[in-house]
């Protein structure tokens, strides 16, 4: 066990994850593909209902990030960059929580994600973040003023029974790891302004997906 290792103290994370991307629905990137267009880029948020790093409590706490990259995310890929930000309303003792979790160095799946992906990273920054899922699952939203905005509507159609979600399990590219539920929407607002990434649509992809990380 490395030293680093050693200095990381058990901890556990669970809660929401959803993004908004650029793919036409459903993201073919949940399902080890390439992306609609041959790149991606989105909003990925996630919000904490339950933690604990060490005696850290982490309930309540978001993060956002902002991502792109060219080429299939779970096989060959490249220009991979991404900005994030970190719940303001942290303190120092939480603040460092999130970074070591988020950023892999905590082990568990962000570890995965993080060493997968291998982005270049623009910037992260402490900011307000105001993130909200309903709690049957019709819509999620996330925003940081004036900065950002992801917002979606879970699926529905003609043969999908009242107050039913569109929903998948086993999915071979699930953004947080193996074992969770993915809720299919479309989003109603994504927009990006901030650290070189920019962009404004609506009516393209949007997933949200549990989350449930222990580590190291």
């Amino acid at each position: 066990m490395s030293e680093t290792t050693a200095a990381v103290p058990r901890w556990h994370a669970a809660g929401d994850w959803f993004d908004t991307c650029k793919c036409d629905v459903p993201c073919p990137c949940s399902f080890a593909q390439l992306p609609t267009h041959g790149d991606c880029d989105g909003i990925l948020a996630w919000h904490i209902r339950e933690g604990r790093y060490g005696d850290v409590r982490l309930d309540g706490l978001n993060v956002l990030m902002l991502a792109s990259f060219v080429g299939n995310i779970w096989g060959e890929h490249r220009d991979t960059y991404a900005a994030v930000f970190v719940d303001e309303r942290a303190d120092d003792s939480q603040r460092e929580a999130l970074q070591m979790i988020f950023g892999g160095q905590a082990g568990s799946w962000p570890a995965e994600m993080a060493s997968m992906m291998g982005a270049e990273m623009r910037g992260m920054e402490f900011a307000p973040i105001e993130i909200e899922v309903a709690d049957d699952l019709a819509s999620w939203r996330a925003v940081v003023p004036d900065r950002v905005e992801a917002s979606a509507v879970a699926l529905t159609g003609p043969t999908t029974p009242e107050g039913a979600r569109v929903q998948s399990t086993n999915l071979p590219g699930a953004e947080t790891g193996p074992g969770q539920v993915a809720t299919w929407g479309r989003s109603t607002a994504d927009r990006a302004d901030a650290h070189g990434f920019a962009w404004s649509r609506a009516g393209r992809s949007s997933k949200h997906i549990t989350f449930d990380w222990t580590g190291p």
